[in-house]
């Protein structure tokens, strides 16, 4: 995303008063544990690793089952 990191749209979202309680679930083909928990302790609901897993996908219907504001 030119001139904005994940991490500074997470940020926004979050911060958001009408967004702040939409889901994040973050994808990455970076396996970096650091990273991963950064995400997470900002706000992210989830972390799924590329390539994408069926797992996953029934994980990602959950969270946008509990999304009160979609």
């Amino acid at each position: 995303m030119p001139g904005m990191s994940g991490y500074d749209l997470l940020r926004r979202i979050k911060e958001s008063e009408s967004f702040k309680d939409t889901p994040v679930v973050i994808m990455s083909s970076e396996n970096v544990p650091s990273r991963i928990n950064t995400c997470l302790q900002q706000g992210a609901q989830d972390f799924f690793l590329k390539p994408l897993q069926l797992s996953h996908v029934t994980k990602l219907k959950s969270h946008l089952f509990r999304c009160t504001t979609c």
